[in-house]
């Protein structure tokens, strides 16, 4: 299967398990090529190539599974056991044997699995404030890749109270939000 045949898969299978879960803001249904796939997909002009990333709290598989279809190595991780269903049923529909789906908490599996600093990245989209993100994340020293919104200039202030970092932001090119990308964090 193409790419592009299973980003249109990938579509129809959101909105057929939406009518039975929470996946996506229903009012976004509609609009799932713009709203979540190209949005997710811009990340890939930002990510090194030879990175192994570690999506957190994949909820609807944004932007974990969008950018395994474009062919990166992908772990999502999701604490929630039905999103998680929806994620491996994914992976079986779209033939995605370069993704990996853990349904546990981030913080359990970190704790379980050593990562690399050269290795991997993390990356998540509507997870979490930066802070939260880095109390998750800061041991491992990885870069993180981030999908934020309008108030990430609040969430960098708020995170630098607690963590030194640098950062590099980049605006949407889907919305008013930002991409922001951290590194060098203590």
């Amino acid at each position: 299967m193409k790419t592009e045949e299973k980003f249109i898969k990938y579509e129809k299978l959101l909105k057929q398990w939406s009518e039975k879960m929470n996946l996506v803001a229903p009012s976004t249904l509609s609009d799932i090529q713009s709203r979540h796939i190209r949005d997710s997909a811009q990340l890939a002009k930002y990510l090194p190539k030879d990175v192994n990333i570690i999506d957190l709290g994949s909820g609807a598989g944004f932007p974990g599974v969008v950018l395994a279809i474009m062919g990166w190595n992908v772990t999502c991780t999701e604490s929630i056991g039905k999103k998680a269903r929806f994620l491996s049923a994914l992976k079986e529909e779209l033939d995605l044997p370069n993704l990996t789906i853990i349904n546990d908490r981030i913080e359990n599996f970190l704790s379980k699995t050593p990562v690399n600093t050269g290795d991997f990245v993390f990356t998540a989209r509507a997870f979490a404030p930066l802070i939260k993100i880095l109390d998750y994340t800061h041991k491992t020293k990885c870069r993180l890749f981030l999908l934020k919104g309008r108030e990430i200039e609040s969430e960098i202030q708020t995170a630098k109270t607690k963590y030194k970092f640098d950062y590099k932001l980049y605006n949407s090119e889907t919305g008013d939000g930002f991409i922001i990308n951290v590194f060098n964090i203590k």
